[in-house]
């Protein structure tokens, strides 16, 4: 594993799936980044903007999403996905744009994309 330094990186994350297991990490790391002391935003795309509702035993997503919230993490998801979806923003993960992706993944260090 490489050292750790004290350089603080923004980290882009980019949600395209509902599978619980992969939400779930996806969070999961996310807020092991954030407590490392870097900025992290989480984009919610495609299948992604249904995180919020997966109900899953094994994998409380919705936990995760709350604990990277209070944690400090950005969370916004593709209003064109929730529309096609029916679906709607939330106080937590707002409606957003394909113009916020592009600055999540234009002013971010490191892109992470989980599909």
């Amino acid at each position: 594993m490489a050292e750790a330094t004290d350089d603080v990186e923004h980290i882009g994350i980019v949600l395209e799936t509902s599978d619980p297991e992969r939400a779930w990490n996806a969070f999961r790391f996310g807020i092991t980044a954030l407590e490392d002391g870097h900025d992290v935003s989480a984009f919610l795309l495609g299948e992604g903007v249904e995180a919020e509702e997966i109900d899953d035993e094994g994998f409380d997503v919705r936990d995760r999403m709350e604990a990277f919230d209070d944690a400090g993490g950005e969370l916004l998801a593709c209003g064109t996905c929730l529309e096609i979806r029916n679906g709607e923003g939330s106080e937590m993960c707002p409606v957003s744009t394909m113009g916020d992706l592009l600055e999540v993944v234009t002013t971010a260090d490191r892109v992470l994309t989980i599909g």
